[in-house]
């Protein structure tokens, strides 16, 4: 199990940078071909400007505004003394620092972990998490928030929601700019219309990209948080059972956000997806039962 982890950890670490690296080609990609169609260099220096700007924000900041747009509110110690002290048994267990400790302010069961690295990271969970989940339940989901900790999955994961989100932003404003600034009377141009066509798929299948993009964080990473979590509390049927709950509990989250469901313990979304095939396909989540079912069987 250590080898994987470390193994896992490392790959982590790879797939960071390669989502920095892609996020740079691309965006400057996209910046020179609608520069050169529209005869200006403008476009590919303000794409040089984003694509750097954008990286520096999501490596320091993205988990800032994981947590804004999830709605977490940063709770002191006096203020959730329960929460905190079974942070602090799983972290002193886990031998990681402790994390910042946000709530969600909703009813439905879930929980994140965010984060550039152990020292500086942070665990969300919902109040309908601390209030429906008994004692080993909540430890089990919060072992499993940690373990993305451990397993440096929170880098990775964070720099998604910034740098797919910025993905479909300027490929939409590339879009616009080639289509209403850039042409005039250039229409009766091939380059004019070849530049439009550019623009036309971009803005057509950067929604594809930026999925694939998050995508790209592995379902993998759900099942060996699972199992690190589990043997953390040497407890496995108390996450087994959270997740039994959260199965039952359709109820989407009110601040839920295609940009950061994949952080959740569990699809914020609920009821509000479809049960297609398609959908299945692009879920950032295994299945809940199949999670269930493995951890029913572990033996600690």
């Amino acid at each position: 199990m250590s080898a994987n982890l470390y193994t896992h950890q490392s790959e982590n670490v790879r797939k960071t940078w390669l989502l920095i690296t892609v996020f740079l080609v691309l965006i400057i990609g996209l910046g020179w071909a609608i520069g050169i169609f529209m005869e200006t260099r403008a476009i590919l220096y303000i794409a040089i400007f984003i694509a750097i700007t954008m990286n520096i924000v999501a490596y320091w900041k993205s988990d800032k505004i994981a947590l804004a747009m999830s709605g977490a509110k940063e709770v002191k110690r006096e203020e959730n003394l329960y929460l905190y002290r079974m942070i602090e048994n799983l972290c002193i267990t886990a031998g990681l620092p402790l994390p910042g400790v946000y709530i969600i302010d909703s009813p439905q069961i879930n929980a994140f972990a965010t984060g550039r690295d152990p020292n500086h990271s942070a665990v969300a969970v919902t109040k309908g998490a601390i209030e429906k989940l008994e004692n080993e339940e909540l430890e089990g989901v919060l072992a499993h928030e940690l373990s993305h900790i451990g397993n440096k999955d929170i880098l990775v994961s964070t720099v998604a929601v910034v740098l797919a989100g910025v993905i479909a932003i300027v490929a939409d404003i590339f879009f616009r700019i080639s289509f209403f600034g850039g042409f005039g009377d250039r229409d009766d141009r091939q380059g004019g219309g070849l530049a439009l066509a550019i623009g036309l798929v971009v803005i057509i299948f950067a929604p594809l990209a930026a999925s694939l993009i998050r995508l790209s964080i592995s379902r993998k990473r759900e099942y060996l948080a699972d199992a690190s979590g589990a043997l953390l509390t040497r407890f496995p049927d108390g996450l087994a059972n959270a997740l039994q709950k959260i199965a039952h509990d359709q109820q989407p989250m009110r601040r839920a956000h295609s940009g950061t469901a994949h952080l959740f313990i569990s699809n914020p979304f609920k009821g509000k997806q479809s049960k297609n095939w398609l959908v299945h396909l692009f879920s950032t989540h295994p299945p809940i039962e199949d999670r269930i079912r493995i951890l029913k069987g572990m033996k600690v």
